[in-house]
């Protein structure tokens, strides 16, 4: 069965798609983002404590060979 439509009109609008955040969503997104951030860099700060400690350790057992 085919079905045959004349005429069809239709509304559009164009939005910006900023506004589809909320104050709210974004300040969520921005909690989220700084948290990450955070995190990244106390663990890269924890890698590099653990590099300094080791290569110290490294550097006293090659100094007593």
């Amino acid at each position: 069965m085919d079905i045959e439509i004349g005429e069809l009109t239709s509304t559009v609008r164009a939005v910006d798609g900023q506004a589809l955040l909320t104050p709210k969503v974004m300040q969520a997104i921005v909690r989220t983002v700084t948290d990450a951030t955070k995190e990244n860099e106390a663990r890269e700060q924890r890698a590099e404590a653990e590099r300094r400690v080791t290569g110290g350790v490294s550097q006293e057992r090659d100094e007593e060979r």
